[in-house]
C-alpha cells in the first residue's frame, strides 16, 4: 500500500452544512428508509472528517467512505479501496452514486435463497427420482405378472 503525503490545512475538524447536505442529497435514494442504510460521520486518527454509508441492522458494515484529507474527497469503499479522489465535492458524489449498489439487500438475500433452493434440488432431489425411474423399469415386468 502506498502512502501520499498531503497538505495540511487547519480544518475545523467537522463537515461543514453545504458539505453534509450535498452528501446526503446525492445518496438520498440509497438511505431511502426502505433500504436499512443509515449514515454516520466520524474522525480518522489524525483529525479528518468522514463520511459513512452504512448497511442495514444488523450488521451495519460500511458500504462507502467519504473523507475530507486537506482540501481533498476521498472515496472509498466498504473494503477501504480507493474508488475516487478530488477537490470538487459534487464530481466526487457522482462517482458515489454509482459506486452505491442499487439492489436492496432483500432481493439479494430472495435470490440467494431461491439460488440454494434450486441448487438443492438439482443435488438431491433430481438423482433419487432417477434411481427410482430406473427401479421402476427393472421391477415393472415382475409386478406385471402379478396383474
Amino acid at each position: 500500500m502506498s502512502v501520499v503525503a498531503f497538505e495540511r490545512k487547519q480544518d475545523t475538524g467537522e463537515w461543514s452544512e453545504r458539505e453534509l447536505s450535498a452528501i446526503v442529497a446525492a445518496l438520498d435514494k440509497a438511505l431511502a428508509p426502505r433500504s436499512g442504510r443509515e449514515w454516520e460521520t466520524g474522525m480518522t486518527e489524525s483529525g479528518d472528517v468522514q463520511f459513512y454509508l452504512l448497511g442495514p441492522q444488523p450488521d451495519q458494515a460500511c458500504e462507502l467512505c467519504v473523507s475530507r484529507v486537506g482540501g481533498r474527497y476521498i472515496l472509498e469503499d466498504g473494503c477501504g479501496r480507493l474508488l475516487f479522489e478530488h477537490r470538487n465535492l459534487d464530481l466526487v458524489m457522482l462517482h458515489a452514486k454509482a459506486a452505491v449498489p442499487s439492489t436492496s439487500w432483500l432481493v439479494m438475500r430472495a435470490i440467494t435463497l431461491w439460488c440454494a433452493i434450486r441448487n438443492t434440488i438439482d443435488e438431491k432431489v433430481e438423482p433419487l427420482l432417477v434411481e427410482g425411474e430406473e427401479l421402476l423399469a427393472q421391477f415393472a415386468p415382475q409386478l406385471a405378472a402379478f396383474a
